[in-house]
């Protein structure tokens, strides 16, 4: 179990560095770079090379969820995270507007739509694999470890990037330093593939292929009838849950610093400076970092629904104060991500062990990822550019607020549907007290584990 929550956890920080920091360094530097004769839409632009990565996220959903229910969860999320390693890093490697002129945000744009490709299938690969190791009763506990990875992604991309801000010589920014933390992903990435190469898979998918090796070769088709017809409550309660967790947390991680260092400004308010915002940023996920895993083990004791509906009834009353104390100066801006954070981590702590348990084992993967890709594609990942778009057209600063009860709204409506899953075992697995309990799997005659064991009649 632990050699299982240290692959996805640690995997999720690569992954979540590498997809974070260009949010973090959007406003401050990579308008600058890309988009230099933009103007007041400099961060619409921007930011929409951001939400671009979402376009793609359900295809990456349907490529690798289907493959991972046949051929195991370990495989795929080895492929993911080296796919979101190399994007990265060739990001990185772009030159300036200044030097390639067009060419240079329209490479932007590819490499971001390969990073939204390989987390189409990340996340919601690692949400099963830390479900499916996990014991049913300790699941709420080590499924809030994967925010823990992903809390700490974003927190080392934004601490690197203040760092960075603050150090530098503008010049030298703009020039080269922007390109490090792009170039950090590499090693990143080597450490989470090693560890999840070195780990067997999970228990309810083993127990599935021993019991119908056939599943391998079940048809996209009928995976998606299957979900279809048998699963369209899950289906719609899951999406429902991812959208209000993800609004708030793109809202809180890739549109804040825009609208404290660049929009305020632009509308006569009083912002902050961009290492100050990114600043607030850090101390705000490390005091998440603090809570997360003691939310997910509270969760096993009184159920993942209560969590969860304070979270959103947190949002529904707490959304548009969030954001006017953001306009109150320094410490009102802390009031208000210290808020939004919060709220954030109640779905953030307890989301990992609820989404899992809507699906059976042998559509879990795929039901997860194409759910969660299309609901974050179509709401949550396009709400920073949408909320820029309107904010800069309409003048007024309150749309991050109305996002954020809207999320909220929907999340209420969620949780009235959804059934309680602590302390149960996932559907379609044997109730698993211990991953111990396991015996190992079959070996081949030089050692290695054999996912589909053959029968002995053959």
């Amino acid at each position: 179990m632990r050699r299982a929550t240290a692959a996805a956890a640690i995997g999720n920080v690569a992954e979540w560095y590498d997809f974070g920091i260009y949010s973090y360094l959007a406003g401050a530097v990579l308008t600058r770079v890309f988009f230099p004769d933009a103007g007041p839409w400099a961060a619409v632009y921007a930011l929409g090379a951001f939400a671009a990565a979402f376009l793609v996220r359900p295809l990456g959903g349907l490529f690798f969820g289907p493959l991972g229910d046949r051929i195991g969860r370990t495989k795929v999320l080895s492929v993911t995270v080296v796919l979101m390693a190399v994007a990265t890093v060739l990001l990185g490697l772009i030159p300036g507007h200044g030097a390639i002129g067009a060419a240079a945000p329209t490479l932007v744009l590819v490499m971001r739509m390969l990073q939204g490709f390989s987390a189409g299938g990340e996340y919601t690969g690692a949400l099963t694999m830390i479900a499916e190791y996990a014991p049913d009763r300790r699941r709420g506990f080590f499924g809030s470890w994967l925010e823990f990875g992903t809390l700490t992604g974003y927190t080392l991309g934004a601490g690197i990037s203040a760092a960075l801000i603050a150090v530098l010589p503008d010049e030298d920014l703009l020039t080269w330093g922007w390109r490090l933390p792009f170039m950090l992903a590499l090693p990143l990435g080597v450490v989470g593939i090693y560890l999840r190469l070195r780990l067997e898979d999970t228990p309810a998918f083993r127990q599935l292929m021993a019991r119908s090796p056939a599943l391998a070769t079940m048809p996209l088709r009928r995976a998606l009838q299957i979900l279809w017809v048998r699963y369209r409550r899950a289906l719609a309660v899951a999406g429902g849950l991812v959208v209000a967790w993800n609004i708030t947390n793109y809202v809180l991680t890739n549109y804040i610093p825009v609208y404290l260092t660049s929009t305020l400004g632009e509308h006569g308010e009083a912002g902050t400076e961009k290492a100050t915002s990114t600043a607030l940023q850090v101390v705000v996920m490390v005091a998440m970092l603090l809570v997360v895993t003691s939310l997910g083990r509270l969760s096993d004791r009184i159920g993942r629904r209560p969590v969860l509906l304070a979270g959103s009834l947190a949002l529904v009353v707490g959304g548009l104060p969030a954001v006017w104390l953001l306009r109150q100066g320094l410490l009102g801006q802390l009031g208000g991500l210290a808020l939004i954070g919060a709220c954030l981590v109640c779905f953030a702590a307890v989301a990992p062990s609820t989404l899992p348990a809507l699906f059976p084992t042998l559509v879990r993967y795929g039901g997860l990822a194409l759910t969660f890709n299309v609901a974050v594609s179509l709401f949550a990942g396009t709400a920073p550019t949408v909320i820029a778009a309107a904010t800069t057209a309409t003048g007024n600063l309150d749309w991050p607020g109305y996002y954020l009860v809207a999320a909220g709204v929907i999340g209420v409506v969620s949780v009235v549907f959804l059934t309680e899953s602590a302390g149960r075992p996932l559907p379609g697995a044997a109730p698993l007290s211990s991953s111990a309990d396991l015996p190992p799997p079959t070996l081949s005659p030089d050692g290695v584990p054999l996912e589909q064991p053959r029968d002995p009649r053959d």
